[in-house]
């Protein structure tokens, strides 16, 4: 009976065995397979990884040139504010050139930026004494009704000497026909900047400094070698002051100081400066 009892023994110990074995050959399939699976994994990791590193590095590369567009947005900006003061200020600038120009013309503004008719100067005053219509403004002979003889015109010099005269007795229209019969008559002759002077003081003395300053600039730039160029400049200087405009006042003043130191012009335009 023990005996058969131990032949039964051995082969359920067999058995045992070949479970442990196929258990065991399981097992390795198993992990074989696990370990497939985590080498699968980690490449597909490994090419994530990759990824998601090439997304940083554009995600990073699209923020720089966002901070460039944004530098360069800035600095465009800042400069068009620039260019935009800039043109403001060339703007202001024009518009003043342009109303000391239509001052100069005579030429006024109604305020909505449209320009009115040039100024109309009032006629000259009549002669001291005489009364407009009497017998000193009729010419000679005209009272007792005969017929004055007539007179021959003033010719070459005599012109600019008829028309300082005329000057004198505030006849400020006919000292300008006067003037510019001269300078028509005889273009080469070295008074014609002599002329053009006393033209501009005809519009000084009037006091319609506007059109005296173009004058004085007639002789100032066309007649550099004037002995008239420096009291041109004075006068122009003295002219723009009367309009207001103390900017070009002061660098006409400075150019007589410069360019005529000796004349007497210099002192008088170096005590004006002082006084600014």
């Amino acid at each position: 009976m023990m005996k058969t009892r131990r032949f039964l023994f051995i082969p359920a110990i067999l058995l045992s065995a070949c479970a442990s074995q196929n258990d065991l050959n399981y097992v390795q399939g198993e992990v074989s397979q696990l370990k497939q699976e985590s080498q699968v994994i980690k490449q597909q990791s490994a090419g994530s990884y990759s990824e998601i590193t090439q997304y940083r590095e554009e995600i990073a590369a699209l923020r720089g040139m966002l901070d460039q567009q944004q530098y360069d947005y800035r600095a465009s900006m800042k400069r068009l504010d620039m260019e935009d003061s800039l043109l403001v200020r060339k703007t202001n600038d024009l518009e003043s050139r342009i109303a000391r120009i239509e001052q100069y013309l005579g030429i006024e503004s109604d305020g909505s930026g449209k320009s009115l008719p040039p100024r109309v100067m009032p006629p000259p005053p009549p002669v001291s004494g005489a009364a407009p219509g009497s017998a000193a403004d009729q010419p000679k002979g005209a009272a007792s009704g005969t017929t004055p003889a007539a007179a021959s015109p003033a010719t070459g010099d005599a012109l600019i000497s008829e028309g300082l005269i005329k000057m004198k007795k505030l006849d400020f229209a006919g000292a300008r026909e006067n003037f510019n019969a001269f300078m028509t008559g005889n273009p080469k002759s070295p008074k014609v900047a002599d002329a053009q002077f006393y033209l501009a003081e005809t519009y000084y003395n009037e006091k319609w400094y506007e059109k005296a300053i173009l004058e004085y600039q007639t002789v100032i730039a066309r007649y550099t070698k004037s002995p008239k160029r420096p009291a041109a400049l004075y006068k122009q200087g003295v002219s723009f002051s009367k309009i207001g405009d103390e900017a070009n006042a002061k660098a006409r003043y400075k150019d007589v100081v410069n360019l005529y130191p000796q004349s007497p012009e210099a002192k008088l335009a170096q005590k004006n400066l002082e006084k600014k």
